[in-house]
């Protein structure tokens, strides 16, 4: 497999090694050993499956005091995947990292505890995977708005299919304020 490397602290981008041949292929998505010698020494607790249809923007989520690490790919159609610095302190706060997740490219994107996370779905449809490494709690999600200002992202779409949640989430700025309180 292929690890790289990406601005953000931990974040990385994972190309599993395919062995094909006329009958199709096969690869691993996940290996304990190799993933921890990869960098990526997460204990994971949850696997969860999301299904969309194109336009449907999900994010960008985060769980305040259990934050919660993600190893997510595509199992069919194409995301646009994004981690975003969420410190305060950290000298990438604000930043982000975006990437092309599909099920022909196998990429996979490691994203640490402590960053916001989301994903818009580029095909038709897209089964999403994500392993976690803390259990989902309703009670202490957050999330900064897609299109904050400050954050800049470049999402590939530009009306995207929004949750209500999702609509109302606040801005960086505002998060980072609310922690200093």
């Amino acid at each position: 497999m292929k690890v790289s490397t990406t601005k953000l602290d931990g974040v990385l981008i994972i190309e599993p090694k395919i062995f094909g041949d006329e009958r199709g292929f096969f690869l691993e998505t996940y290996h304990e050993e190799r993933y921890h010698e990869a960098g990526i020494k997460a204990h994971f607790v949850q696997d969860n499956h999301s299904f969309s249809s194109q336009g449907v923007l999900r994010g960008l989520h985060f769980q305040k005091t259990k934050p919660q690490g993600k190893l997510v790919r595509v199992l069919a159609g194409e995301v646009y995947d994004v981690a975003v610095d969420i410190n305060p302190d950290s000298k990438t706060f604000g930043e982000y990292v975006g990437v092309t997740l599909t099920g022909e490219n196998h990429r996979q994107l490691y994203v640490p505890p402590g960053y916001a996370h989301g994903f818009c779905v580029v095909s038709e449809t897209a089964h999403f995977l994500y392993k976690c490494t803390d259990f989902y709690d309703p009670s202490d999600e957050g999330g900064i708005i897609w299109n904050d200002p400050d954050v800049a992202i470049e999402w590939p779409i530009t009306n995207p299919n929004l949750s209500g949640k999702d609509q109302v989430n606040q801005t960086l700025a505002a998060y980072a304020k609310e922690l200093r309180s």
